[in-house]
C-alpha cells in the first residue's frame, strides 16, 4: 500500500475517531445535564423530607407533651372517681367478662367482714359460695344451694333483674347490676334497710288504719241503728199527736219536736253518706226511672216548709226534653234533695225554681242534663263561693247564722255528680239570690211518653192568673208551645176585667194578695163565668179542699204537679177529654172492688221495741185490718204458720232469731207453695249497701227508721188483696195523687 493511501487511511481513521469523541462528549454532555438536574431534584427532595422530618419530630415532640398531661389527667381523673366511688356509702363493684372482680369500693367489702379472699380476681360465682358458707346471707327459707343457684341464673341473664337480699345482721340490700357490650358488669348494692322498715311500718299503719276505717262504719252503722230507734218513737209519735185536737201552743211544741227530729236524722244521713264517701264505699246503682216524677216527689218533700215560709216553688221542665233514663234514683233524689232543701233554707221570700234543660243524642243514646236550682234568697259573697263545696264548710256571717247543719251536704252532692261523670256548679249574688246546679249524662230509655197529647187541639184559649212573675211565665211557655192561647193576668181583679167568651179554662193560684183564687172563683161565679171550668193550684190542696167545695171550683191541684199530670187533669177537668193517668200507680184496695162483707186484712209486725209498737199500731189505728204483733223473729215464724198474714212488717234487728233469719225461715216454709207473701223490712240501719243485704236475704221492699205514717199506710194498700174488705178511703187514691177532685 502506498504511503499516501496509508495517510489517507489515517485520515480517515482520526477523522471517524474524533466524530466519535465528540459524539461521546455529547452524549457525556447530556448525561451530565440528567444527572446535574436528578441531583438538583434529590437535593431538593431531601430538603424537603428534612423539613418533614423536623415537622414530625415537633410534632411527635407535642403528642407526647400532650399524652403525657393526658396521661396525668386520666389518673387524677381516676384517682377523684375512685375516691368518690370509695365515698359512696352503697356497694359498688367491677367484674369482668368472666366474671372476675375488678375492684371493689369499701362498702362492698365491708359486707364481706375482712375476708382476704374477697379481692379483684375472685369469681362472682365465688363470692356467692362465701356469703353462704360464712353465714353472711339470710337465705330466708331457701337452702343455700338453691340460693346459690338462684341468684347464678340471675348473674347469667343478659339483663339481670333487680332482686332483695337480706343480711346477717338484717341489713336489706338492693343489688343493682347492669352488663356492658363488652360482658363486663357493673354492680351496685344498695342498703334499702331504711326504706324496708318505714314500709312495714305504712304497711302497719295501713293495717291499724283499716281497721279503724272498720271500726269507725261499723261504730257509725250501730249508732245510726241505736239513735233511729229511739228517734222512730219521738218523730212517729209526734207525727201521731198533730192528728189530735191540739192547742196552738200545743201544736208548736209538736211541730217543733218533730222537725227536731227530722232535722237530727238528716244530720245522721249526712254523716253516713259522707264517711262511705271518705272510704270508697258508696255505690251507685243505675235502674231506669223518670226523672221529672223524681225531681216532683222532692218538691212534694219539701213543701210543708214551702208552705210555712209562704214561698213559692216551680218547677221548669223541659218539654221536648224525655223523663226516662237509666241512673241511680236514689242518689239522684239525694242531690235535688240537698240543692232544693239548700235553696229553701236560704230563702225567706220569693221562690224556688228548678229548671231542666238538655240536649239528646239519638245516636249514642245519651242525653246530656243540666239541672239548676234557682232562689231568691240570701246569696254568696264572691269571696265565699270557692268554698262552699268544701267539706263541713258553711258560709259564716251574720246572715246566716240563724241556719243549722252540718256543712256535709254540698260536699256529698259535688262527690255524687262526680261519681256519675258530671260537674257541680254555683252562680250567686249577694241579696239577690243563688243557683246551683249540676250537669250529668245519662242513657236514655226506650219508652219515652208522648207530653201534652191530652191538650194538644182540645184547649184553645186558657186564661192564667197567678201573682207571681215566674209562675205565669212557666204556665205560658207550657201552654203556648202546645199551641194554645194564654192570656196572664197578675191578679183576681185582672182576671175579672179579662175574661171573655173565648176562654175554654181559667188556671188559678191559690194564695195570692188581695183576692185569692178561692174569692176569684165566687168572682166569677157571680158574674156569670160559672160555666167555664176553673182550676186552683195550691201548695196545700188539703187546706183549700173544704173551701172549695163551696165554690164552682172544678178541681183543685197540688203544685208544682208533674206536667204528664197537670195536663192531662187540664183536659179532664174542661171537659174535653177523659184523664189519662200517665204512670202507673200501686193498685189500691178501691181498684181491686173487693167484697165488702169479707175479712180484714191481716197484718203482722214483728218488732221487740214497745215504743215502735205503739207507734206502729197508732199509725194504722183508723185502718180496718187484723194486726198483731211478734217480739222475735221466731214469734213471728209461729204466728206466720196460723195467722197466715196478707203482709209482713219485719224488723231487722231483734234477738235471737233476726229479721233475716225468720224471712228466711218464712220463705222455707212458703216453698213449694203458690204462696208469697210480701215482707217489708223495718230497720234503723241506714248505711249503704244495708238494703242490698236485706233484700237478698228475702225481703221485698225496705223502709228505714223512724217510719213514715204515709209509707206504712201505703205499703199496706199495696198489700191489700183480693177478699178482703176495704182498709181505708184515706189510704189511696186522688189524695196519693197529690189533687183532690170536687
Amino acid at each position: 500500500m502506498s504511503l499516501v493511501n496509508k495517510l489517507a487511511e489515517e485520515r480517515r481513521a482520526r477523522l471517524a475517531a474524533e466524530r466519535l469523541l465528540e459524539l461521546k462528549q455529547a452524549e457525556l454532555s447530556a448525561a451530565n445535564r440528567k444527572l446535574g438536574r436528578h441531583a438538583l431534584a434529590l437535593t431538593r427532595q431531601i430538603g424537603e423530607t428534612q423539613a418533614e422530618v423536623a415537622t414530625v419530630r415537633t410534632e411527635n415532640e407535642r403528642v407526647k407533651s400532650d399524652l403525657t398531661v393526658a396521661n396525668a389527667k386520666i389518673e387524677v381523673a381516676e384517682r377523684r372517681l375512685w375516691h368518690s366511688i370509695q365515698t359512696i356509702q352503697d356497694g359498688f363493684a367491677f367484674f369482668d367478662a368472666d366474671s372476675k372482680l375488678i375492684g371493689a369500693n369499701t362498702a362492698y367489702l365491708t359486707a364481706f367482714d375482712g375476708l382476704e379472699e374477697v379481692a379483684p380476681g375472685i369469681s362472682y360465682l365465688r363470692i356467692l359460695q362465701l356469703m353462704t358458707d360464712e353465714g353472711i346471707i339470710n337465705t330466708e327459707a331457701l337452702d343455700p344451694a338453691e340460693w346459690r343457684r338462684m341468684m347464678t341464673e340471675r348473674w347469667m341473664a343478659p339483663t339481670p333483674e333487680p332482686v332483695i337480699i337480706r343480711m346477717w345482721n338484717n341489713q336489706y340490700i338492693k343489688l343493682i347490676d347492669q352488663r356492658g357490650h363488652g360482658g363486663d358488669v357493673v354492680s351496685l348494692a344498695l342498703d334499702i334497710t331504711s326504706t324496708v322498715r318505714y314500709e312495714a311500718e305504712l304497711r302497719a299503719a295501713r293495717t291499724r288504719a283499716e281497721a279503724a276505717n272498720r271500726a269507725k262504719s261499723a261504730f257509725l252503722a250501730n249508732m245510726s241503728h241505736e239513735i233511729r230507734t229511739p228517734m222512730n218513737g219521738v218523730v212517729g209519735m209526734a207525727e201521731l199527736l198533730t192528728d189530735t185536737t191540739l192547742t196552738e201552743e200545743q201544736r208548736l211544741y209538736v211541730n217543733t219536736i218533730r222537725n227536731s227530729g227530722e232535722a237530727l236524722l238528716v244530720i245522721i244521713n249526712d254523716v253516713l253518706d259522707y264517711s262511705k264517701i271518705e272510704a270508697d264505699k258508696l255505690d251507685l246503682h243505675p235502674e231506669p226511672f223518670d226523672l221529672e216524677r223524681c225531681i216532683h216527689e222532692v218538691t212534694m218533700l219539701m213543701q210543708p216548709t214551702v208552705r210555712d215560709k209562704s214561698l213559692s216553688m216551680v218547677v221548669d221542665y223541659d218539654l221536648f226534653l224525655p223523663t226516662r233514663f237509666i241512673g241511680d234514683p236514689g242518689r239522684i233524689r239525694q242531690v235535688l234533695t240537698n240543692l232544693v232543701g239548700n235553696a229553701v233554707k236560704f230563702t225567706q221570700k220569693g221562690h224556688v225554681l228548678i229548671r231542666v234543660t238538655g240536649v239528646p243524642d239519638g245516636s249514642t243514646g245519651q242525653c246530656a242534663i243540666h239541672v239548676a236550682i234557682e232562689d231568691t234568697g240570701i246569696g254568696i259573697a264572691p269571696e265565699k263561693i270557692g268554698h262552699i263545696f268544701g267539706e263541713f264548710n258553711q258560709i259564716e256571717d251574720d246572715r246566716n247564722r240563724q241556719f243549722e247543719g252540718t256543712g256535709l251536704g254540698l260536699a256529698i252532692t259535688r262527690r255524687l255528680i262526680e261519681m256519675m261523670g258530671g260537674s257541680v256548679w254555683v252562680d250567686s249574688e249577694p241579696g239577690r239570690g243563688s243557683c246551683f246546679g249540676f250537669r250529668v249524662s245519662l242513657p236514655m230509655t226506650d219508652r219515652q211518653e208522648p207530653i201534652g197529647t191530652d191538650v194538644t187541639g182540645k184547649l184553645n184559649h186558657v186564661l192564667v192568673v197567678d201573682d207571681l212573675p215566674v209562675n205565669r211565665a212557666l204556665l205560658s211557655k207550657q201552654l203556648g208551645q202546645l199551641g194554645v192561647r194564654v192570656t196572664s193576668c197578675a191578679s183576681g181583679e185582672e182576671a175579672l176585667s179579662l175574661m171573655n167568651d173565648g176562654v175554654d179554662l181559667i188556671l188559678s193560684d191559690h194564695n195570692m194578695p188581695g183576692m185569692d183564687g178561692l174569692q176569684l172563683a165566687e168572682a166569677m161565679a157571680q158574674q156569670g163565668w160559672d160555666t167555664v171550668p176553673f182550676i186552683l193550684l195550691s201548695s196545700n190542696p188539703g187546706a183549700a179542699q173544704s173551701h172549695a167545695a163551696r165554690t164552682k171550683v172544678s178541681a183543685v191541684l197540688q203544685k208544682p204537679l208533674p206536667r204528664a199530670e197537670l195536663f192531662a187533669r187540664l183536659a179532664a177537668v174542661a171537659g174535653k177529654v177523659d184523664a189519662k193517668p200517665t204512670q202507673k200507680t200501686a193498685q189500691t184496695p178501691q181498684q181491686k172492688a173487693p167484697d165488702a162483707a169479707s175479712g180484714p186484712m191481716r197484718v203482722l209486725a214483728a218488732e221487740d221495741n214497745r215504743t215502735n209498737q205503739l207507734v206502729l199500731k197508732k199509725m194504722v189505728k183508723d185502718l180496718d185490718i187484723d194486726l198483731r204483733f211478734a217480739s222475735d223473729g221466731k214469734q213471728a215464724v209461729e204466728i206466720y204458720k196460723d195467722f197466715a198474714p196478707h203482709l209482713v212488717f219485719m224488723d231487722i234487728s231483734m234477738p235471737g232469731m233476726d229479721g233475716k233469719e225468720a224471712t228466711a225461715e218464712i220463705r222455707r216454709l212458703e216453698a213449694g207453695t203458690d204462696q208469697r207473701v210480701p215482707i217489708v223490712a223495718l230497720t234503723a240501719h241506714a248505711m249503704t249497701g244495708d238494703s242490698e243485704g236485706i233484700l237478698a236475704a228475702g225481703l221485698d221492699h225496705y223502709l228505714t227508721k223512724p217510719l213514715r205514717k204515709s209509707l206504712i199506710r201505703e205499703k199496706i194498700a199495696e198489700a191489700c188483696p183480693l177478699g178482703t174488705r176495704i182498709v181505708a178511703a184515706s189510704v189511696g187514691g186522688a189524695e196519693k195523687d197529690g189533687f183532690v177532685e170536687l
